[in-house]
Order: structure tokens, then C-alpha cells, then sequence
């Protein structure tokens, strides 16, 4: 009974999912083999094995934008992570694409991602050999870091969106481009959800071509986008209308301009790099107080990577608990009860 409710999910796939949907019991093998789910499709155990990971958890407490916020409905990288995913799917089902592989690499792409948002990535990418990039942490993190150090052994579709979900060539299935770009269309709106509420921008300053035909609220620019995405003529292609993605693209560069270079989303990123940078020196000099698992990876693959792994990580909270650990002076309470 159990084998064929597993299966009649992937016949239900096959009838109704389009030509160029990625079908479950079509995907690529896992690196390591494992027996088939009775009752879930490879797809459905790749999302679940995501969602129960401690990296996804730790997501919660991580920058999006605006490092220390003070306030409640600042996005998270985990908020955002939820929006990437549920537009997306929204997307997918209209497209009749594969809905459980997108959620899979909607939920997975920023797993990578550093403490303090885009400012711990960059001061990572400066002082680690190498360089670091977190859409190719995000996978080793579901190769190598999660479990233990056995990884989550997800499908090759899944890791291939989420590598390819930035930047580089387009992933190789329509899930993954339909990601890719609501990934964007999701970061665009709430940052300026974000930006607003922060008084860094008022509504007024918009982009008069951007409102004018996406909306003025979040909601509509959301839904105009989707709509956008939907319409479009190439269904073997994921792509916004010219006209909206014009519209887009230019609200793209007034963002960074106007907000991610502004004064106050960078108040705090010097103090931010500053952490990073320290908590790396450190810790490449005493990695004998990384965790174990981390201690393993720094003889396999050499202390440089084990220290990026370990700092990649935290949490913005632990990066900075830990900082004042090592580095700030705790009270002195004296010889209380000696005599001299």
C-alpha cells in the first residue's frame, strides 16, 4: 500500500505537470545511493531533510539587510527564505512546474549564508583563500557540513538550483530559474517593505516607471511580477514581460544605490567586518578550540577552511556573544570571602 502511494504521486506528475516540469522519478541519483521512500517522492525527502536541518533553524537569526534592527517585522534571511518559497511555488504550480523540487531549492539557497548578511560574505570572500561565495557555501552545507558531516545526500536537481541561484549560468531545470528570479523578486519588495519602515526611503521616492507598472503597495508589485512571470510566451523559459522586467531592473539599481549602500544599512557593518575578521584570526590560531567536527574538517581540508566553515555558520547573536567572550573584559568581582 505504502510503495504505491509514493507511486501514483509520481503518476499524478506525469499526467498533469508540463512537458518541461521536472518529474520526480526522473531525477538524477543521489551521491550516495538510498532505497526509494515508500510514500514520499525524492523531491518531498529532499524539502523535508532541508526544512529539519539545523542550518535552517539557525536561518531565523540571521542579517537580511539591516544588521540589528531594532523591531519585529524586519525580514530575516529565514522571513526571506519563506517568501522566496512561497512565490515560487505559486509560479511553479501556475507553470504546471514541479512544485516539491521548488520549494526544495527555495528553501535551500541561502543555507550557505553568513552572519551580518552581505557584509560577513564579503569580508569572508576578502580574508579566506579561495574565496567565498555563499550560494557555493549553501551547497557545501548540504554536501559536507549538515548531519553530522554526512550531509542531507540531496538529488543533483536541488543542488544545482541552489548553486546556480545567483549568478553564473541558469540552472538546469525551469525550477530552478523560476527560484532564481522570484528570489530576486522576493529581496526587491521586502527590502523596500524594509527600507520604508526604516525611513530610509519614503514611497514617494519609488521609481515612478517601476510603480507605474508593477503597483504601488507590495502586494500588487508581487502580484504583477508573478502575473508577469506567468505571461510570458517562452514556457521553456523563465522570464519577466520586457516591459515589468525594464521596470524591474531599473527599481534593482535604485535599491542599491538609495538602500543597500545607504548610510544607515552600513551604520553597523564596520562593526560587523570587525567581528569576522577577528573571530578568523582567532580562532585560525587557536583552532584547537573549534568543535570537533570542525577540528576535522580543518585536518582534512586545512585550518583556513575549517575556521570559514565554523564562522559561515553563526548565527549574527553568536558571532557577536562569542566576540564579547573572547574579547571584552567580563566584571571583576574580587576575592570575595578571602582574607588577605
Amino acid at each position: 500500500m505504502d510503495v504505491e502511494i509514493r507511486k501514483e504521486t509520481e503518476n499524478i506528475e506525469e499526467r498533469t505537470l508540463s512537458k518541461w516540469a521536472a518529474l520526480s522519478k526522473n531525477c538524477k541519483k543521489r551521491k550516495n545511493f538510498e532505497e526509494e521512500c515508500p510514500i514520499r517522492t525524492s523531491f518531498q525527502r529532499d524539502r523535508d531533510r532541508i526544512i529539519h536541518s539545523k542550518s535552517f533553524r539557525r536561518l531565523k537569526h540571521k542579517t537580511q539587510v539591516f544588521i540589528c534592527p531594532e523591531g519585529d517585522h524586519y525580514r530575516t534571511r529565514l522571513t526571506h527564505t519563506l517568501e522566496v518559497s512561497g512565490i515560487s511555488r505559486t509560479v511553479a504550480r501556475a507553470l504546471r512546474l514541479n512544485e516539491d523540487l521548488t520549494e526544495s531549492i527555495a528553501m535551500a539557497h541561502d543555507l550557505g549564508h553568513t552572519p551580518f548578511g552581505h557584509a560577513g560574505e564579503d569580508i569572508l570572500n576578502n580574508i579566506c583563500p579561495g574565496g567565498f561565495k555563499h550560494y557555493k557555501q549553501s551547497v557545501r552545507v548540504c554536501e559536507v557540513l549538515e548531519n553530522e558531516g554526512k550531509g542531507l545526500n540531496l538529488t543533483e536537481e536541488v543542488l544545482d538550483g541552489v548553486l546556480n541561484h545567483t549568478k553564473g549560468p541558469l540552472p538546469k531545470t525551469l525550477e530552478g530559474q523560476v527560484v532564481r528570479i522570484c528570489d530576486k523578486i522576493a529581496y526587491i519588495n521586502h527590502d523596500i517593505d524594509d527600507a520604508i519602515r526604516a525611513g530610509v526611503i519614503n514611497a514617494s521616492d519609488i521609481p515612478t516607471e517601476f510603480a507605474r507598472s508593477t503597483g504601488k503597495t507590495c502586494s500588487e508589485r508581487i502580484n504583477a511580477m508573478v502575473v508577469s512571470l506567468i505571461k510570458n510566451p517562452e514556457k521553456n523559459k523563465i522570464k519577466m514581460e520586457p516591459e515589468v522586467e525594464k521596470a524591474f531592473f531599473k527599481m534593482h539599481k535604485f535599491m542599491y544605490e538609495e538602500v543597500y549602500l545607504s548610510q544607515v544599512a552600513k551604520s553597523e557593518e564596520k562593526k560587523a567586518v570587525y567581528i569576522v575578521e577577528w573571530l578568523y584570526k582567532y580562532f585560525k590560531e587557536n583552532n584547537q578550540e573549534l568543535p570537533g567536527d570542525i577540528i576535522e574538517i580543518c585536518k582534512r581540508e586545512g585550518t583556513e577552511k575549517g575556521v570559514c566553515d565554523y564562522i559561515a555558520g553563526m548565527t549574527d547573536d553568536f558571532a557577536i556573544k562569542l566576540f564579547k567572550d573572547l574579547f571584552i573584559p567580563k566584571p571583576w568581582k574580587g576575592m570575595q570571602g578571602l582574607r588577605r
